[in-house]
């Protein structure tokens, strides 16, 4: 059976990290589910406008495997405000399910005590002040893992990210193949 994926895109997200998370996971055969606060197009970072597949109130986060948070400052300060991810957050940090996080978006954890402590995390560097007071100790690596959150640092590294995550979910065949499809450097 295939891993089912959440990525939640709220207005202001960064269109590059959503979109490649998501064609790289659906590539791997992983189902991707994308989310919005309603069913009208969401505005990017980069003022383009994309459809999700379903809203947050028709999630069940049960059904899922794995929820991947992508950045944007806006985009990030949209999840960090909205009651319904909060709960599906919550949710996947109780079940101890995968949790990633790129960019500005770590902080949304950070602020929900997801990362809290002296966690590791990763995230674009200026985003910071975003969960200001809040727990975890920033490393600047590309890609941090601990427990199971994944965060990484920006667009830069959506690739290799969500490599790392398709290697987790369906292993280093399916991840290689699709590594190999990409042309990367």
């Amino acid at each position: 059976m295939a891993k089912r994926v959440l990525i939640p895109l709220c207005t202001g997200f960064e269109e590059m990290e959503a979109i490649i998370l998501i064609d790289v996971l659906r590539r791997g055969n992983v189902e991707v589910v994308s989310a919005g606060k309603s069913k009208d197009p969401i505005l990017a970072s980069r003022k383009t406008l994309h459809l999700a597949d379903k809203v947050f109130s028709e999630i069940i986060p049960a059904e899922f495997d794995a929820i991947l948070l992508p950045g944007g400052l806006e985009g990030s300060k949209q999840l960090m405000k909205d009651p319904e991810i909060s709960k599906i957050l919550n949710s996947f940090q109780s079940e101890k399910k995968l949790i990633g996080a790129i960019c500005a978006a770590p902080n949304v954890l950070r602020n929900l005590d997801i990362i809290t402590g002296d966690d590791p995390f990763t995230a674009f560097p200026t985003s910071l002040d975003l969960a200001k007071g809040k727990g975890g100790k920033y490393t600047g690596q590309r890609i941090e893992s601990h427990n199971h959150i994944y965060t990484s640092v920006g667009p830069g590294s959506a690739f290799e990210f969500v490599l790392y995550i398709l290697e987790i979910l369906e292993g280093k065949d399916v991840m290689e193949t699709v590594k190999a499809g990409l042309q990367l450097p």
